[in-house]
């Protein structure tokens, strides 16, 4: 019989051997899947990474808010202003800063600066453990690359988005800059107080020296200052500022940077804190707008570069000579209302400006009457007659007209002109000399005439005179406009020998990496044969003697100098020079109001005082004498050679085939025949000149 069977539910024995090895088998395959996977977002979390800082490297850090200020330099490589609307910042190298304010900042502020990425992990947990142990908040978690970052991007504000783009732009920093870039950022940046910006400021603010001077102490007293200025100033809490330094010097020893000694002895040290003293206001306000108006006028750099680019512009500027020439024209013009004044120095040498004041006070009236081209120079322009007159005509200082009210015909007879001397006052017969020294209306109408007014004009442009000019007789009066920076400059070719060189105010513009973006290259000319203004010169100084217009400053001036006054019913000027210095000074009213007689007098002061004491440390020079210059002894009545029989004879120097040839007896002098009789009433310094020449 059939039975049958029920399905069995039993596993067969393969079955078995089957079911029995899946665990261990399916373990292997998740394992292996877990690695797989785990392996696969390595390399995608890598790889995302990997373009991620290739991302933040490429991209442009954003525009600073905090752009480092343009500084304007002397001629001493002293910064004569930063233009940061207000605050003290000099920048510095991070060689020019003291070792000891590196370590200090770095123990205080990123121990693991050169380490990290920007940020720090094990900084945060640090400063942590730190902070607890002191029961204080000793440290920052931030790194410096982050308070960089914070402080040239981003705001104060305390919230987690400002955060982490702090974290994302000193990440791309360390990118795209080096530590030491970093750091030298850092050190020329942060906050001191005070509206001081930078440790080169903040050094010689507190301590009155530069960055890298600074010693263990004084380093560890600024170090501590900017994580709270308002607490740790010493001009605010000197008790609070002490122990900030106090645990700047521990810090650094435990950090290994000095020794434990080092940091005791350091922390007695008695530091000498500089008095805090109200900001002067900068000197040269009118060189600074003329400074800026070069650069972005003639030298491409843009307002906003020139503003905001952190430039290092480097001038010709004497500080030392500016204090002074605002100090003279501030005490000069003080009695005088409302009158004004401008002042230009300069050195014939090289044409550098050394001094420039543009008015009586910068604070209420920014014009610069320097450059003004309303103003007649009246008897200051002179010289420029006479010595084009010489060229010509060989005038030579014995060169005699009569003066006497006369009337002038020109333009072939179509048309006169009859000029008149100051106050009515006429001198018969007089020579060049006298003509100079009297400031002689009628002798300098007579050279024009003989010479040419277009010969005086083409003269006066090698001289670097460009303000327009006709070709009348009244030019030998100065009747046409001048500014006093073309006549200081035209007046320091008489000074340099016939050479005129440009006058240069800027001489080089650096950016911020140092890469020159201007360089100034002036130019010089040889414009006037050097004979003829040396004898010019000889002429001139009679100005500043016995009888001459300037006679009334020659006790002011101990040393060789030369120049020419004018006047006109506005105008007061006196251009005058030194062989180190040429220099213009004007007075008048900006409106058209006419100077009284005392007030036409100021000028030559203000010469003289400022001529003084800018070169009060440089010994007195003669003017040198060239090739092509003889120095005889002449009779001033006859106009020819003295002997024994003229005793009143004076020396005269006459471009060489000038000079006269006749005695004025028919009896010749003895021996070598013209040794110069001493005049009386001369200073020390003309019977020096009289050695030198003979």
């Amino acid at each position: 019989m059939t039975v049958s069977q029920e399905p069995s539910n039993r596993p067969s024995r393969v079955e078995q051997q089957s079911s029995n090895s899946k665990p261990g088998l399916h373990g292997f395959q998740r394992f292996k899947t877990f690695c797989s996977l785990t392996f696969s977002t390595i390399l995608m979390c890598a790889a995302v990474l990997f373009v991620a800082l290739l991302y933040m490297r490429s991209q442009a850090l954003p525009v600073s808010k905090m752009a480092p200020a343009t500084e304007i330099y002397d001629i001493h490589g002293q910064v004569l202003d930063t233009l940061n609307g207000g605050k003290n910042s000099q920048s510095v190298t991070l060689q020019e800063i003291s070792p000891y304010l590196i370590q200090a900042t770095l123990a205080v502020e990123d121990r693991n600066f050169y380490h990290h990425v920007g940020f720090d992990l094990k900084g945060i947990a640090r400063a942590a453990v730190v902070n607890i142990q002191h029961m204080s908040k000793v440290q920052g978690a931030g790194t410096i690359t982050q308070q960089l970052a914070r402080n040239l991007y981003l705001s104060h504000e305390r919230t987690w988005t400002r955060k982490l783009k702090e974290t994302y732009y000193a990440v791309q920093m360390e990118l795209q800059m080096s530590k030491d870039e970093i750091l030298d950022e850092y050190l020329n940046q942060i906050y001191y107080g005070h509206s001081t910006y930078g440790i080169q400021a903040a050094a010689k603010l507190f301590f009155g020296k530069d960055a890298a001077n600074l010693t263990l102490a004084e380093s560890a007293m600024l170090a501590g200052i900017p994580k709270g200025p308002r607490y740790f100033s010493p001009y605010y809490d000197l008790k609070s500022a002490k122990e900030r330094q106090q645990t700047v010097l521990q810090t650094m020893a435990t950090a290994g940077m000095i020794t434990q000694q080092e940091a005791d002895d350091a922390g007695k040290v008695q530091l000498n804190i500089l008095t805090l003293e109200p900001r002067k206001p900068a000197i040269a306000g009118y060189f600074r707008d003329y400074v800026r108006s070069l650069a972005t006028e003639q030298y491409g750099i843009t307002e906003e570069q020139f503003d905001e680019g952190g430039l290092r512009v480097y001038t010709t500027l004497d500080s030392s000579s500016q204090q002074i020439a605002e100090e003279v024209v501030a005490a000069q013009m003080e009695p005088y209302g409302d009158m004004q004044a401008a002042l230009i120095a300069i050195d014939p040498r090289n044409g550098y400006v050394r001094a420039m004041v543009g008015g009586r006070s910068y604070a209420d009236n920014q014009f610069n009457r320097v450059f003004a081209t309303t103003r007649q120079p009246g008897s200051a322009f002179k010289p420029i007659v006479y010595v084009t007159a010489m060229q010509q005509k060989q005038f030579t200082p014995l060169t005699r007209f009569k003066s006497e009210p006369t009337t002038f015909t020109y333009d072939n007879g179509r048309q006169t002109y009859t000029p008149n001397n100051f106050g009515s006052v006429y001198y018969n017969w007089i020579d060049l000399r006298q003509a100079i020294a009297k400031s002689d209306n009628i002798f300098a109408v007579h050279s024009i005439i003989e010479t040419g007014a277009e010969n005086v004009i083409a003269t006066a442009r090698k001289m670097g005179i460009t303000s327009p000019m006709k070709p009348l007789p009244s030019l030998a009066l100065g009747t046409f406009p001048v500014s006093p920076f073309e006549m200081a400059s035209a007046f320091a070719v008489f000074a340099n020998g016939g050479v005129r060189v440009e006058p240069t105010a800027i001489l080089k513009i650096e950016n911020r990496s140092g890469r020159v973006l201007y360089e100034a290259q002036p130019k010089r000319e040889q414009v006037i044969e050097p004979p003829y203004t040396y004898v010019m010169t000889q002429l001139m100084e009679s100005v500043f003697e016995q009888g001459g217009t300037g006679n009334r400053v020659s006790t002011v001036i101990k040393r060789p100098v030369a120049g020419k006054t004018g006047t006109t019913n506005t105008d007061a000027w006196l251009v005058g020079y030194t062989p180190e210095l040429s220099t213009a000074v004007w007075v008048g009213y900006d409106k058209d109001r006419n100077i009284s007689t005392l007030e036409s007098h100021v000028a030559a002061p203000i010469f003289a005082e400022f001529t003084e004491r800018s070169l009060e440390s440089v010994p007195p020079k003669l003017f040198p004498v060239p090739d092509g210059v003889v120095t005889v002894n002449i009779d001033p009545v006859s106009g020819k050679l003295a002997n024994e029989d003229c005793p009143k004879s004076r020396p005269e120097a006459f471009v060489q085939g000038t000079e006269p040839t006749t005695y004025c007896t028919e009896q010749p002098a003895k021996k070598d025949g013209n040794a110069p009789v001493k005049p009386k009433g001369r200073s020390w310094w003309e019977d020096l000149k009289r050695w030198w020449n003979d």
